[in-house]
């Protein structure tokens, strides 16, 4: 499969990002580091922003740069679903980056960093320890929402529950705590750590609400992580994103939109400039995926069946070879690119027996992706650990 014509469209985009049809394939893993790797070689991208908290994308960042062993940082990886960043695939291409980054100078060094917004617990720990060692004389701010959250055992739905129930959240004191870290102008990661600690609590209690806003909280929480790094990374900085179809995908070509939800492959066109921005989606047909029967549990090496009949994937394994990259024209395109067509979409809890509509998301290929990998058959994801960490909460369009 030739990276030609991806590697032409992308021309100067500052921001590119690669999906997945679900969270436990191997190969879209194996394709996502591929494009990466070229990015990065051929095209200057500064950093890889990936579906993951930002404490532990950190770690793994320290080792990339220099600072630590890549596999054990991805080993560290506490929270479920851990196959979706500590997997030999996510291991091999950050041994990569390390080795790439050794014979460069620090400040053109690529990093690897999380966007997502659950961390609330570990990023509080962060900003906790950091102020403790750097500026004691700012405590005040950080005990305070410590102790406002220390009733719930660092449990973020006892906390979300509490708050529908009586109505008393911690959102002044977290406010507080976010103010205080810009006026001191702390470090980039306490920053990033206080931004998450904020959106995490809002996502918290948008959550136990239902309807859109949780998901709104999330998408725009990882869309601004992106804006702050480019920023931090300089006027020139180039993004690579990895993340979940669902969040990549504009959510404007699918039925997202009417049920009032937002993503940031949407966010990255509206704010960037369609020329600017690359969305590349991922589909198969059949083989098999790492998922789970429901949240928190085992892994499960599951089958993944045939695509149901009148899908996308099942049009596109009449007419494509096994593997294919298509890179669509921005005008012009042809009605098959333009129709509402169902895209499968697999999550981290996944039932093959009983797949269904909610695990196919209506789509306008051509205005969803800019590009699409196809693969007809795959198989599963390599896990690190054989044991599963507690599971959150996590809000999807249907059949994420």
């Amino acid at each position: 499969m030739s990276l030609m014509p991806l590697a032409e469209h992308i021309g100067k985009a500052r921001i590119v990002m690669l999906g997945e049809a679900s969270h436990g394939t191997h190969d879209y893993y194996a394709i996502r580091a591929q494009i990466t790797r070229m990015l990065i070689a051929e095209h200057g991208f500064s950093f890889v922003a990936v579906e993951g908290d930002w404490p532990d994308c950190d770690r793994v960042n320290q080792a990339v740069l220099g600072g630590g062993d890549t596999d054990a940082a991805l080993h560290a990886f506490a929270r479920w679903p851990t196959w979706m960043w500590a997997n030999s695939e996510v291991a091999a291409f950050c041994r990569w980056l390390r080795h790439w980054n050794e014979t460069r100078p620090r400040s053109a060094r690529v990093g690897f960093h999380g966007l997502d917004v659950y961390s609330l617990w570990e990023s509080l720990q962060v900003i906790t320890d950091y102020v403790r060692a750097h500026e004691p004389d700012s405590l005040d701010a950080v005990w305070d929402a410590y102790r406002c959250f220390e009733p719930y055992h660092e449990d973020p739905q006892e906390y979300a529950m509490s708050t529908r129930l009586v109505p008393r959240s911690c959102e002044t004191e977290v406010m507080r705590l976010l103010v205080q870290a810009r006026q001191r102008e702390t470090s980039f990661d306490v920053w990033q750590n206080a931004n998450v600690v904020a959106d995490a609590e809002r996502y918290y209690r948008a959550m136990v609400q239902g309807g859109p806003d949780s998901w709104n909280i999330r998408d725009t929480h990882m869309m601004e992580t992106i804006d702050r790094l480019l920023e931090h990374y300089g006027s020139k900085a180039k993004a690579v994103i990895w993340a979940h179809n669902t969040h990549v995908g504009d959510a404007g070509a699918t039925d997202m939109a009417a049920a009032g939800m937002v993503n940031i492959g949407q966010l990255a066109r509206e704010r960037y400039g369609r020329e600017n921005v690359v969305l590349v989606g991922f589909g198969s047909h059949r083989g098999t995926v790492i998922a789970a029967p429901r949240w928190g549990s085992p892994w499960q090496n599951m089958t993944v069946p045939p695509a149901q009949s009148g899908s996308l994937e099942d049009l596109l394994r009449f007419h494509l070879p096994a593997r294919t990259l298509m890179v669509f024209p921005r005008h012009g395109q042809p009605r098959w690119l333009t129709e509402t067509c169902r895209h499968r979409a697999i999550g981290v809890v996944y039932h093959p027996e009983s797949e269904g509509r909610s695990n196919y998301v209506p789509t306008r290929l051509g205005q969803r992706y800019d590009a699409f990998v196809w693969c007809e058959q795959t198989t599963s994801v390599h896990p690190l650990h054989t044991q599963p960490a507690h599971g959150e909460w996590e809000t999807y369009p249907s059949g994420v």
